[in-house]
């Protein structure tokens, strides 16, 4: 079953090489529709990951009052969750989705070359052969090489960079822990990056810049809803007020 899923997506992807005449384009064209067809799990994911900003303060608070009441911690915290409608695991359900997908994706375009030799699998000139790995072509001159170098580097940064772009405006030791973390990852994906077929990296780094894009986007509106509804709560809280003023002073005195 595996297998067929595989063959499937090779076919897709030779259907859009025949048609397009380029093997990396083919990449990328499957790519957004990949992207697209998860759109929504992404949005849920991201507004998850909203609600955690602003859920994370009171978390904190509560773990900091009850640090020697692990039970009471727990209880307290399940009820935050109730309060706020934060479901913790929301933003883990659609990685989990999404997994088997980039996994078939992955295998597929780095047995590619075995399965299919025939082929010439180049990204316009620019990266000759993707089912290559920048160890395979480094020995070929830095001219060679560089195409794979800039894929290397799109498909390492692309992991760190939405780090960066969620706590940027986080407390400052938070935003130096998460860059570490952000940084360590970085160096691990381009060791990984250095035994990947360029085909997958151009998978890779295609797909996280459609999502880095996707996140921004999406932030900026669930901001743009938030503020919105702040601004309609301040202006209809004075109304309220002189409406509960005007009834108190109706109200007739009581007599004694």
């Amino acid at each position: 079953m595996w297998d067929v899923f595989k063959d499937w997506i090779f076919d897709c992807i030779a259907f859009f090489a025949n048609f397009l005449g380029d093997w990396g384009l083919a990449i990328i064209v499957i790519t957004v529709i990949f992207r697209l067809l998860v759109a929504p799990i992404m949005h849920k994911q991201i507004k998850s990951t909203f609600q955690m900003q602003k859920v994370q303060p009171l978390m904190q608070e509560i773990q900091k009052k009850f640090a020697d009441d692990p039970v009471r911690q727990n209880e307290e915290m399940q009820k935050l969750y109730a309060e706020t409608k934060f479901n913790p695991l929301a933003g883990c359900v659609p990685m989990l989705i999404q997994m088997p997908i980039f996994l078939a994706m992955f295998q597929t375009l780095r047995e590619i070359g075995y399965s299919h030799p025939d082929e010439v699998y180049s990204f316009y000139g620019m990266v000759t052969d993707l089912t290559k790995t920048p160890a395979n072509v480094i020995s070929d001159g830095f001219g060679a090489f560089f195409p794979y170098l800039v894929l290397m580097l799109v498909f390492a940064l692309a992991t760190f960079l939405p780090m960066v772009l969620q706590n940027i405006k986080n407390d400052s030791a938070q935003r130096n822990q998460m860059l570490i973390m952000g940084g360590v990852m970085t160096i691990f994906m381009l060791w990984i990056s250095w035994s990947s077929p360029a085909g997958v990296l151009l998978f890779w780094g295609a797909s996280s810049v459609i999502g880095i894009l996707q996140q921004q986007l999406t932030m900026r509106h669930l901001k743009r809803v938030e503020a919105q509804a702040e601004a309609a709560r301040i202006e209809v809280e004075p109304v309220k007020v002189d409406v509960e003023r005007k009834a108190k002073k109706k109200r007739p005195a009581k007599k004694h």
